[in-house]
């Protein structure tokens, strides 16, 4: 059974500033605000939400088909795709373009600057959900605005069930196109600050949210776990320890990749979160969005 994954393919940049961020941005001068920030240690790797979802997915035993958009320079990608036994059948080119770029600057309390440069993912939206290949259950993750308004549409149409995961992408909408996208959504996951940011702009809370035709919405908490919220009820799964903390980077990606494994089997949803976090756990012990090694025995999948 294939899971369909719109979201975004990007070559991550990333660099560690051995400080804090509070300790060099003034939050009384941000009006002039004008901040370098040296960075010895410089890292690129695989990223872009659709990447980090699919890596994991496929570590986990799932079958992702990934749809996104790369540039001139994705031979690279294509090809690391292919490793995993994934289809880069709806992979586009965008000639004379870059594959979108994240540059990510992590500080010692693991706080996030990013610089993104969308690139081929701004045509992301010429590519069309496939309805002739068995997809059981989608995502639509993070990808251009168009991009995300047409895929979440077709999945409706087609009657396919899929996750709702705004992400950074959630500031592009209105409180009516993040409604909208709410009502054709089977579920629902966001991390706190985004969940604050939703029910600012569709004017609903996650309680009401859940008391929905939504099967559950999920609030990720990082570290602490998450709370899972069912027509109104809302049940803290706890956060797993991990055995070191050394990059943050795509932990979410990662905890949707078990969502995703664990609904295409049918799972409660609180087993699917209980995976996501330990999945979660696994990640932030492993520099990068796409290079935590995932035991299938040791998790029981």
């Amino acid at each position: 059974m294939s899971a369909l994954i719109c979201g975004s393919l990007a070559f991550d940049t990333i660099t560690m500033f051995p400080g804090r961020f509070a300790q060099q941005i003034l939050p009384e001068q941000v009006h002039i605000l004008n901040v370098s920030f040296l960075v010895p240690t410089l890292r690129r790797e695989f990223g872009g939400c659709a990447g980090n979802i699919a890596y994991t997915l496929a570590k986990l035993g799932g079958e992702p088909l990934v749809m996104a958009t790369v540039g001139a320079d994705d031979e690279e990608y294509r090809a690391r795709i292919a490793s995993w036994g994934a289809s880069t059948e709806f992979v586009r080119n965008v000639p004379d373009s870059y594959t979108a770029q994240a540059i990510i600057i992590t500080d010692t309390d693991n706080n996030q600057i990013t610089a993104f440069h969308p690139g081929a993912m701004q045509a992301a939206h010429t590519i069309t959900v496939p309805t002739d290949r068995g997809v059981r259950i989608a995502i639509v993750a993070p990808d251009g605005r168009d991009a995300m308004l047409q895929h979440a549409q077709q999945l409706a149409d087609a009657q396919i069930p899929f996750i709702f995961d705004p992400g950074q992408g959630l500031p592009m909408f209105d409180g009516a196109e993040l409604s909208r996208f709410i009502a054709q959504a089977s579920w629902v996951t966001v991390n706190d600050y985004e969940a604050r940011m939703l029910s600012e702009r569709t004017g609903l809370s996650i309680e009401a949210m859940s008391r929905s035709h939504l099967q559950g919405v999920v609030v990720t908490l990082g570290a602490e776990g998450c709370e899972l919220w069912q027509q109104g009820v809302c049940t803290r799964v706890p956060g797993v320890p991990a055995s070191e903390v050394l990059d943050p980077t795509g932990c979410g990606d990662a905890f949707r990749a078990a969502l995703l494994y664990g609904l295409e089997r049918g799972w409660t949803l609180e087993r699917c979160v209980a995976l996501g976090n330990r999945v979660g756990a696994l990640k932030i012990a492993s520099r990068g969005g796409q290079n935590h090694v995932i035991d299938r025995t040791a998790l029981g999948v």
